[in-house]
């Protein structure tokens, strides 16, 4: 399916508009290359975190990311009507969210080892679960629950080299405590995102994401005057490069994974997030001669098994998430 076919229609809509086709195998090398476009950003975001704040570093996701956004629904011919919404409020409600979460989970990226705060971030599907039973009024019946509950003692695994008393510093317990909150935060974000779902299109929410996340990261602007290190630094050509790098990366990773709901269905493409796992190690080892310690790798594999078991479950009950992961953006890209 090119570019040129889908022109003037909603992202979305159900295959018999011709937005959509059964490919699986194509959906899936899509998912998996999003997954390698993500961690090329947090690999850059994680050396640039050495000497930039999180806030100039969020500003520079979502600003340069927004460009590879733009051109993909400009190609689609729907960048007129990717800025019209009837639901203001709602953006800005998902783009608070979302930004809260991607502050969170860069903050943690940056102080724990990378396979740590990937595995933590593996609490987020499990948390949709939860919320979406509480703020949806979603019917959960024991299978998710235990699921849900056989994953949460995972999560407890991964954190409990940060959680204990032991060699690791505050900065490590800290760390952990924002990967849970970023968690948190952007399965909060897969809720709102599900609401908007019903009146927009998703390359209206896309848009109004990036765009609304890029001026609420200005307001970190001001926070150098009164926190100390979260002055915004100019910038060298090394830097600017990683900047871009992190924006670029992320942007590209965001439409590969748009793209690759449209050949396949959430159930079939969702459990390729676990890949993210093995990109963390390698990545992890090679560039920042990190090691995951034992609890790490056991918990990791316990989230990984409840959160494969909840989208067997979804899809035997045919709760198909394809249309709020199309639109939503994961909380480190």
């Amino acid at each position: 399916m090119t570019l040129s076919g889908v022109r003037s229609q909603s992202i979305g809509k159900p295959a018999a508009t011709g937005m959509t086709r059964h490919a699986p195998l194509l959906g899936i090398s899509l998912k998996l290359t999003s997954t390698i476009a993500f961690f090329i950003m947090a690999t850059a975001l994680k050396i640039a975190a050495e000497d930039v704040p999180i806030g100039q570093l969020v500003f520079a996701r979502n600003f340069f990311g927004l460009f590879p956004v733009l051109l993909m629904v400009g190609m689609r011919g729907e960048l007129g009507l990717a800025f019209k919404t009837s639901n203001p409020k709602g953006h800005l409600t998902r783009a608070t969210v979302g930004l809260s979460a991607m502050v969170c989970s860069f903050t943690a990226l940056y102080l724990l080892p990378l396979p740590d705060a990937t595995a933590i971030g593996f609490a987020t599907p499990l948390i949709v679960v939860v919320l979406a039973f509480f703020l949806l009024g979603e019917k959960v019946r024991i299978y998710r629950w235990s699921a849900v509950g056989v994953g949460f003692l995972g999560i407890l695994v991964v954190l409990s080299p940060h959680l204990g008393e032991g060699e690791l510093d505050d900065a490590s317990t800290f760390g952990a405590i924002l990967g849970i909150t970023a968690a948190g935060f952007a399965a909060l974000a897969m809720i709102t995102v599900r609401k908007l779902c019903e009146t927009e299109r998703t390359s209206t929410i896309v848009t109004w994401f990036a765009g609304a996340s890029t001026v609420l990261a200005l307001l970190t602007l001001p926070l150098g005057l009164v926190l100390p290190g979260q002055a915004w630094v100019i910038p060298d050509t090394k830097t600017i490069g990683l900047l871009l790098l992190i924006g670029l990366a992320g942007g590209v990773g965001q439409i590969l994974l748009t793209q690759s709901y449209r050949y396949a269905e959430a159930s079939t493409i969702a459990p390729f997030d676990y890949v993210n796992m093995l990109w963390a190690i390698i990545i992890g080892w090679v560039v920042f001669s990190e090691v995951p310690v034992p609890e790490v790798v056991i918990g990791a594999a316990i989230v990984m098994a409840a959160g494969v078991f909840v989208i067997y479950r979804e899809h035997k009950l045919g709760l198909d998430r394809t249309k709020d992961r199309r639109a939503s953006t994961p909380s480190r890209s």
